[in-house]
């Protein structure tokens, strides 16, 4: 059985939270494993990638020693998904300092844009703690 892919998110940002179900929806295939920023192994896994967990604006998807982040992260999330979700990697035809610039701002804005929550409740199959 191949490991799972973990994808690390920010369980107080709401728009990140709802992502995060989507991912546990629409993964049929369990090959993800969410885990949240707040947790301790979230925020152990984005230092181990030189992110400070107290001042991180992405999402980080990691598989095996390999670390995706920003639009980057979003696509292979989508990739893994499989069909149709997997359409939407078409967004890499958009030059990468385009496409995270537009992440980037998002993500700085995220709690105003789309507000803060102190908890994400996601199903136990991942084991995420948020």
């Amino acid at each position: 059985m191949n490991r799972p892919i973990t994808l690390v998110f920010d369980a107080d940002c709401l728009l990140c939270s709802a992502n995060a179900r989507f991912v546990s929806r629409n993964d049929k295939a369990a090959r993800f494993r969410l885990l949240s920023l707040q947790s301790e192994e979230g925020a152990a896994i984005y230092r181990r990638f030189g992110i400070d967990p107290a001042d991180a604006e992405t999402l980080i998807l990691v598989e095996g020693e390999r670390m995706r982040r920003d639009s980057d992260a979003v696509f292979a999330v989508a990739e893994g998904l499989g069909w149709p979700w997997r359409l939407a990697a078409i967004g890499r035809v958009v030059p990468p300092p385009l496409r995270d610039g537009l992440y980037r701002r998002v993500a700085r804005n995220r709690y105003r844009l789309f507000g803060r929550s102190s908890s994400c409740v996601l199903p136990a199959r991942h084991g995420s703690d948020a």
